[in-house]
């Protein structure tokens, strides 16, 4: 099986490994020049600390790399492929255009699914004669040491493109979820933003630092969440399960859901006291190798998960 990547950002590099590690065969296309050229050349500078972590599938980096080319052409990247990853910039116009070349180029058996974080896949598709086998499979950055792909429907995916790209994505290692329609913000960025407006509203309203919030959730929320998502949590922290959690909290929790209602301008005066906490923490200098540091401690917590019983 082979895999047409189009776009080669983070979000397309990952995909390229995640579906390389599973012994497919990727090519990669973008209509920048020599994007996808430096993206391969990207990839291969970080096979060897995903093969030290055991993140490889137990192949060797030369493998991995062997497996992954560059297309001259959008046509020649998709061009017998039976799922295609589209990852362009989040402008609808855009993808627009690039799904009707897809569904053009792309053999009739092949599902094209878009990375999109925010675009509902009915505003990019509803124009296609190929419509059925499109569908959203969203990521999250990096996708190849982050597993979850949210898989979303246009009204118009067919069962068979859903059951497909749920397969595909367990086979190559990654934790698909499936929405029923499709919404906003799809579910992860919907949670996101819930949590990203609070933690503003906190500092704007002088409660507390940047840094305090982030040790919350670092420190806080994070070490269960990393395991479990919020109904299993509480679940657990009720002797009698989530029904017992609900009757014990929910009045608590209602009281301060109270005071989260307005929205805060996160672009606003908050803006600057946030980026000088952040500047303070981490000169700008430092944010690639920051990066850097952050994929490290992914690589090393995807290699425990796969080894934790679940």
């Amino acid at each position: 099986m082979s895999v047409g990547i189009v776009g080669t950002g983070f979000i397309g590099r990952g995909w390229a490994v995640c579906f390389a590690r599973s012994g497919r065969a990727v090519r990669l296309w973008d209509p920048a020049p020599g994007a996808a050229e430096a993206a391969k050349a990207y990839i291969g500078g970080m096979l060897a600390d995903l093969a030290a972590a055991d993140l490889l599938g137990g192949h060797a980096p030369q493998n991995i790399a062997s497996l992954i080319s560059v297309a001259a052409t959008l046509a020649e990247a998709v061009a017998g492929a039976e799922h295609v990853q589209e990852n362009a910039p989040e402008r609808l116009e855009l993808k627009r255009a690039l799904f009707q070349d897809l569904d053009a180029a792309a053999s009739a058996e092949a599902v094209i699914a878009s990375s999109t974080s925010a675009l509902l896949p009915s505003a990019f598709t509803d124009h296609l004669r190929g419509r059925a086998r499109c569908i959203v499979a969203h990521p999250v950055n990096p996708p190849h040491l982050i597993p979850l792909v949210e898989l979303v429907p246009a009204p118009w995916t067919s069962e068979e493109a859903l059951t497909r790209t749920e397969a595909l994505m367990r086979s190559v290692g990654q934790s698909p979820v499936r929405l029923e329609a499709e919404i906003d913000g799809f579910l992860l960025n919907r949670l996101q933003a819930a949590v990203l407006d609070e933690a503003f509203r906190l500092v704007d309203g002088g409660f507390a630092s940047a840094e305090a919030v982030d040790a919350c959730m670092r420190d806080g929320l994070a070490p269960r969440w990393v395991f479990m998502g919020p109904f299993e949590t509480i679940d657990l922290n009720a002797p009698e399960g989530v029904r017992d959690y609900v009757g014990r909290y929910q009045a608590m929790f209602r009281t301060l859901t109270g005071s989260m209602r307005s929205e805060t301008d996160w672009s606003g005066p908050v803006l600057d006291r946030i980026e000088a906490d952040r500047r303070n923490r981490l000169p700008l200098a430092g944010l690639e190798a920051r990066q850097m540091w952050r994929d490290r401690q992914l690589m090393a917590l995807a290699a425990f998960r796969r080894q934790a019983p679940q």
